[in-house]
């Protein structure tokens, strides 16, 4: 179905891919942030946010016939990469909880902002749902 992509000579990446091929239909997602189906944040705390980010991201790829299977890639956006670290631990059991042990091929920067106040994270999602 998809076919990470890894150098022979490379490190072993953890935790994500350094590249993915797929072929078929593919699912983009706007940059989603840890707020609810009502857009109300239901918690302040890091890796709560990721965990409902994750969980909007499998239920919009479930509205286009997809599951956390199909991601290829990953861009995460945080405004602050040393709480990221910090909740390191937290936020790779919630990964793991809500998309399970496939690792697309990921991004992660800081930003100086995210357009909602309340958010510490947002990333977008791309999936290829074989032919």
């Amino acid at each position: 179905m998809h076919e990470p992509l890894h150098p022979a000579t490379w490190k072993r990446a953890s935790g994500y891919s350094n590249g993915i091929m797929a072929r078929g239909r593919m699912i983009f997602t706007g940059g989603l942030v840890g707020w609810d189906a009502d857009q109300v944040f239901q918690t302040d705390d890091f890796a709560g946010q990721v965990r409902q980010v994750l969980e909007n991201i499998v239920v919009v790829l479930a509205e286009g016939g997809a599951g956390p299977q199909h991601l290829v890639r990953l861009t995460w956006y945080v405004t602050d990469k040393h709480e990221y670290l910090a909740a390191l631990r937290a936020v790779g059991a919630a990964y793991r909880e809500v998309i399970g042990r496939h690792y697309p091929a990921m991004a992660l920067v800081q930003v100086v902002a995210l357009v909602e106040d309340r958010a510490k994270v947002e990333i977008e999602a791309t999936a290829v749902v074989p032919d």
